[in-house]
């Protein structure tokens, strides 16, 4: 076995699994017959002390900040279970010739499937109309006013901020219900806007114009806070905005005053900056916002992909071929004998 580590058994640390066994890992990795290691931490402290020893980490939720990857004399593989990264260190990472991989479209269909949800239960008022009708308040002859007005989806336009993988797939699917597309992201090239036959706009243009705003992108430097009380104030008085991403990209204390004070129609949030959400959080009072617990990756399917993909990526690294999901690219100068396949 060709091996991008120099140790005769590789060792695979899991430091916050959030499945019962391992049953996957230990069958996806068998051929290359690694130690597997796993724990549920709760606290990044706790990785330095359970990751010792290990060349290679699987994460899920904790962070791994500079002290701790300085910590770990072997490491040289992370593969985060999720497609964000920002709770990982890669300037650290980088500087310590440790590959970095994310997942990126595990659960592509499962967020978009979740992000259409959002949209069809914010516009026909799902909750209000179930909350009532549980009540006995909910005559279809004489009632049907108190839950109005609700508008059809086909004809309006939704605007989708960051065009990748979900992006594209929440806009092939709006488009399908008759809904005019408008799209940001300013580091694709028009050709791909073309392709899908969506609107490349700016994103002040985005905001105005769109009855539904639902974003996708990642968060990095440049879209923390992204959407701040001057964009949320660019919006139509009857915009819905749809978070699926990470809670950062919105300003929080913006948008619950622009929740409030009807400044846009409502919200639906499946992120928060801080998760979970406090128990004693604003949003939890506001009749005009869907709450999901950042569950929109979530299927049966998507837990098997992301498992798997992980140990792809591990096999791969392990026998000497570079890995397919690499986020910090500059750390492959380090490895130059990784093989491309």
């Amino acid at each position: 076995m060709i091996s991008a580590m120099n140790t005769d058994k590789i060792r695979v640390t899991i430091v916050d699994n959030p499945f019962d066994d391992i049953s996957i890992e230990k069958e996806a990795l068998k051929e290359i017959n690694p130690e597997i290691k796993s724990f549920r931490c709760n606290e990044e402290n706790e990785i330095s002390n359970v990751a010792r020893d290990a060349d290679i980490i699987i994460s899920n939720l904790l962070p791994l900040g500079r002290k701790t990857l300085l910590s770990l004399k072997n490491l040289r593989l992370i593969v985060r279970l999720a497609v964000g990264y920002d709770n990982i260190d890669l300037k650290t990472a980088t500087k310590r010739r440790i590959v970095v991989c994310n997942i990126p479209d595990y659960c592509t269909v499962e967020v978009t499937e979740h992000t259409l949800s959002l949209i069809f239960t914010l516009a026909r008022r799902i909750p209000q109309i179930d909350f009532y009708t549980k009540k006995g308040k909910a005559n279809f002859r004489t009632d049907w006013k108190r839950f109005g007005p609700i508008y059809r989806l086909s004809g309006k336009t939704a605007g989708i901020i960051g065009f990748g993988r979900i992006g594209r797939e929440v806009a092939e699917k709006l488009k399908s219900l008759g809904l005019r597309i408008l799209a940001y992201d300013p580091y694709l090239p028009d050709e791909i806007f073309k392709d899908y036959g969506v609107m490349r706009t700016d994103l002040d243009s985005l905001l105005k114009n769109s009855d539904i705003i639902s974003i996708h992108c990642p968060l990095t430097k440049e879209t923390h806070h992204l959407i701040d009380k001057k964009r949320l104030n660019l919006m139509k008085k009857t915009a819905m905005l749809i978070n699926v991403s990470r809670g950062a990209i919105v300003d929080e204390k913006a948008l619950y005053e622009a929740l409030q004070n009807n400044i846009i129609h409502a919200a639906a949030l499946d992120v928060f900056e801080k998760e979970p959400l406090d128990k004693n959080s604003r949003f939890l009072s506001l009749k005009n916002v869907i709450i999901t617990p950042h569950i929109a990756w979530y299927s049966e399917e998507s837990i098997v992909t992301v498992r798997k993909m992980a140990c792809e990526e591990i096999v791969r690294f392990s026998k000497g071929i570079k890995p397919k999901y690499v986020v910090n690219k500059e750390v492959l100068r380090y490895y130059p004998k990784l093989k491309e396949i």
